[in-house]
C-alpha cells in the first residue's frame, strides 16, 4: 500500500491528544438529589441493570481514536496495488454519418459512447485508455491515460459528424499501439458489419431502423408564358431517385419552391429495398431561387430525406440602372439574362444621389459624380468623372466608317472579354479620345486609341468604358451577334460568379471566387457556426462538414451579397448496415497484465460514518444514564 498524500498521516497526532484529554477530563458530574438513601438504591439498581456502564467512556474513546485514524488515512489517500489486474485499452469509435441513425434509446453514436463508458467504469484503476475517433477526420482524442473521469468526460464531449471517413487510418494507429504492446485490448465500436476481425473486439451498435432517402436530383428550366399568354413564367422539370434502405416501402415525394410550405407537386412511389426508383416532378413558377425535393415519410435518419437545389444564376441576380435617352439596345442586352432587373431613367432626370444598384450604365450621358456602391459602364462619356479610370480629351467625328481591332494579348481579362466572339467587323463613325489610368486594359482600339477598356476604379468597383456610341456602330446592326456575346462577357466580368456550384456532398470543398472590392467572406454552417475566409487570394476554400444549407455572405464595397450551398449526406453513410471487409491487427496477442490499483475512498467514508454513528449512540446512552 502507498499513499498519494502522505502528509495526511500527520492527522494521527490527534490520537495521543484524545488520550490525554480522556485522562485529565473530570469523570464526575455533580447532581442534586433528594435523599442519600434513594441515591444509593438507584446506584445499585443502575449497576445491576447496566453492567457495561463502566465501559461506556472507554468505548467512546476507542471509537474516536479509530475515527481519527481513518480520517488521517483517508486524507493521505491510500492506494492498494493489485498485481496483474490492469489492461491497456484502445477504443476506436466510428462517428461517421450513419452513426446518427436514431433508435428508441438515442443515436448509434450515443450507444457507442455508453458502451465505452461502461467498459472504462468496470475496469480496475491503473488501466490505461486510448480513444481514436473517426469523424470528419481521424483523430486521437487522448493517448494512454489512467484518469477515468477525464477519459469519460472527453468521450462525452465528442460531437456527431456526417462525413464518409474510411477506418483505414484508425486501423493504422491501432496497429502501432498493438505492435508496442500485444496485450492491448482493442475495441472497434461501429455500426458497420466487419467480416474479418483479428485481435479486435467489434462492438456492433447497428439497429434495424427504417431509413429513406432522396438523391441524384437534376432539373431543367424552360421559359414560357402563363395560361393567358401574358406573363413570362419558368417551367421546371425535376428528376430524382427515391430509396428505401431497410425494407420495401411506399414513399411520398414532394417538391417545394423557396420558402413555400405548400408543395408544388407530389408523387407516391413504391420502392423496393435498396432499389432506387426514378421520380419525376414538375411545376410552373414566375421565378425561384431554390427548390426542395423531400421524402415526407418519417424515418430514423431525417438528414437524407431532403435535397435543396439553389440556382446559381438566380442567386447572382442584380439590379441595373440605365441612364439613357435611347435605352432599348442596352436594356434588351441586359434583360436577356433572367437574373437582371433593370430600371431606366432619362439623362435629364438622373439624380447623382441615387444609390442601391449593382450596375450603373451611363449611355451618352454627361455625369461628373461616380457611384460608389456598384459597377459602372460608360458609353461614349462626354466629361471626366472623378474616381474613374479615364479622362476625356476630345471628340472626334470620322468622315467614313472605320473598323476596330481586337487586342491580341493573352492576358486573362482580354481572354475573358473576347471569349466566344466571332470577331465580326465592328465599324464606328466617331469616338471620344480618352486617356487611361493604370490598371485598365484595352480590349478594342482604333489607330492606337482605346475604344473599349475595362478595369477597376478608385472605389474598387468594376468599370467598362466604350469610347464610341454603340447605337451608331455596327454592333447595332451587322455585328449584332458579337454584340450579344460581348454583353454576356461584360456581365460575366462585371459580376464574376462567386460560386459555380451549389450542391455538394459532406466532406467536399467549397470554392469561392474572391471578387474585386470584396472585404470579407463569412460562411454560416447549418448548425449556426460562423467562419471567416481569407480574401487575400483569388479563391477561398472551405470544407463542408455538416449536412444542410450553408449561407455565404460577401461584403463587396458598400453592398452585401448572399449565396447558398447545400451539402448532403454521403451515399455510403445512408445505409443502416455498411459492410467493412476487415478490421484486423497483425501479430500474435499476449496477455501480460499490468498491476492495477484500488484507491476508492468510498469504503473509508462508509467506515467513518459508522464510527461517528456508533460514537453518537454511546454519547446518547451516557446522557440517558445521567438523567
Amino acid at each position: 500500500m502507498s499513499f498519494i498524500y502522505p502528509l495526511g498521516l500527520l492527522g494521527l497526532i490527534g490520537i495521543p491528544i484524545l488520550i490525554i484529554i480522556y485522562i485529565i477530563k473530570n469523570k464526575y458530574t455533580e447532581q442534586v438529589i433528594s435523599s442519600t438513601y434513594i441515591w444509593t438504591l438507584s446506584e445499585k439498581f443502575l449497576k445491576r441493570r447496566n453492567p457495561i456502564n463502566k465501559l461506556a467512556g472507554i468505548i467512546s474513546l476507542i471509537l474516536q481514536i479509530l475515527a481519527v485514524l481513518f480520517i488521517s488515512v483517508a486524507v493521505a489517500h491510500p492506494v492498494f496495488v493489485i498485481p496483474n489486474s490492469a489492461y491497456e485499452y484502445c477504443f476506436i469509435l466510428d462517428g461517421t454519418g450513419s452513426m446518427n441513425i436514431v433508435s428508441e434509446s438515442g443515436t448509434r453514436l450515443d450507444a457507442g459512447k455508453e458502451r465505452i463508458a461502461s467498459i472504462i467504469d468496470g475496469s480496475f484503476d491503473g488501466c490505461t485508455y486510448t480513444l481514436i475517433y473517426v469523424g470528419n477526420s481521424t483523430q486521437t482524442v487522448y493517448e494512454p491515460t489512467e484518469n477515468k473521469d477525464r477519459a469519460i468526460r472527453l468521450l462525452n464531449e465528442l460531437e456527431p459528424t456526417y462525413a464518409d471517413t474510411e477506418l483505414n487510418e484508425a486501423q493504422g494507429i491501432a496497429q502501432a499501439y498493438f505492435n508496442e504492446n500485444p496485450s492491448v485490448k482493442t475495441y472497434l465500436i461501429t455500426d458497420k458489419m466487419v467480416d474479418i476481425a483479428e485481435n479486435v473486439f467489434v462492438v456492433d451498435v447497428s439497429s434495424n431502423e427504417e431509413n429513406y432517402a432522396v438523391a441524384d436530383v437534376e432539373y431543367t428550366v424552360a421559359g414560357g408564358v402563363d395560361e393567358d399568354g401574358k406573363t413570362a413564367v419558368l417551367n421546371i422539370d425535376v428528376k430524382a431517385k427515391a430509396v428505401s434502405y431497410q425494407s420495401d416501402a411506399t414513399l411520398e415525394i414532394s417538391l417545394y419552391f423557396d420558402d413555400e410550405t405548400e408543395s408544388a407537386d407530389n408523387k407516391t412511389v413504391e420502392v423496393g429495398k435498396l432499389q432506387a426508383v426514378n421520380v419525376e416532378l414538375s411545376a410552373t413558377v414566375k421565378s425561384f431561387k431554390s427548390f426542395r425535393v423531400v421524402v415526407e415519410n418519417k424515418d430514423a435518419l431525417p438528414m437524407d430525406n431532403e435535397v435543396v437545389i439553389y440556382s446559381p444564376e438566380q442567386e447572382s441576380s442584380f439590379k441595373a440602372l440605365i441612364v439613357s435617352d435611347r435605352p432599348f439596345l442596352i436594356n434588351a442586352a441586359l434583360r436577356a439574362r433572367n437574373n437582371v432587373d433593370t430600371e431606366v431613367v432619362s439623362v435629364e432626370k438622373y439624380d447623382p444621389e441615387i444609390t442601391g444598384y449593382n450596375l450603373y450604365v451611363f449611355d451618352c450621358a454627361e455625369v461628373t459624380q461616380m457611384p460608389r456602391d456598384g459597377a459602372v459602364w460608360f458609353l461614349k462619356p462626354y466629361a471626366n468623372v472623378q474616381g474613374s479610370g479615364f479622362t476625356v480629351r476630345t471628340t472626334t467625328d470620322l468622315k467614313r466608317a472605320v473598323k476596330l481591332s481586337y487586342n491580341s494579348s493573352s492576358a486573362s481579362i482580354v481572354t475573358m472579354l473576347t471569349k466566344n466572339l466571332l470577331k465580326q467587323d465592328v465599324e464606328i463613325r466617331g469616338f471620344v479620345k480618352i486617356g487611361l489610368n493604370r490598371g485598365f486594359t484595352t480590349i478594342m482600339s482604333y489607330d492606337g486609341n482605346p475604344m473599349l477598356v475595362a478595369g477597376t476604379n478608385e472605389f474598387g468597383n468594376r468599370e467598362v468604358v466604350f469610347a464610341f456610341d454603340i447605337h451608331e456602330s455596327s454592333l447595332a446592326g451587322d455585328a449584332a451577334v458579337d454584340y450579344n456575346i460581348l454583353m454576356n462577357n461584360l456581365l460575366a466580368y462585371t459580376f464574376p460568379d462567386v460560386i459555380t456550384e451549389t450542391n455538394f456532398t459532406c466532406g467536399d470543398t467549397l470554392q469561392i471566387n474572391v471578387i474585386p472590392n470584396c472585404s470579407s467572406i463569412r460562411i454560416d454552417s447549418p448548425s449556426g457556426e460562423a467562419a471567416y475566409l481569407n480574401t487575400g487570394s483569388d479563391i477561398a476554400e472551405y470544407t463542408l462538414t455538416e449536412v444542410g444549407v450553408y449561407t455565404i455572405t460577401l461584403n463587396v464595397g458598400e453592398a452585401v451579397r448572399t449565396f447558398h450551398a447545400f451539402a448532403s449526406l454521403p451515399e455510403a453513410e445512408r445505409y443502416t448496415t455498411v459492410v467493412q471487409d476487415s478490421f484486423s491487427l497483425n501479430g500474435t496477442p499476449s496477455n501480460n497484465k499490468k498491476d492495477g490499483t484500488y484507491d476508492d475512498l468510498l469504503a473509508w467514508f462508509i467506515i467513518l460514518a459508522l464510527l461517528f454513528a456508533a460514537d453518537w449512540m454511546v454519547y446518547c446512552y451516557e446522557q440517558y444514564q445521567l438523567r
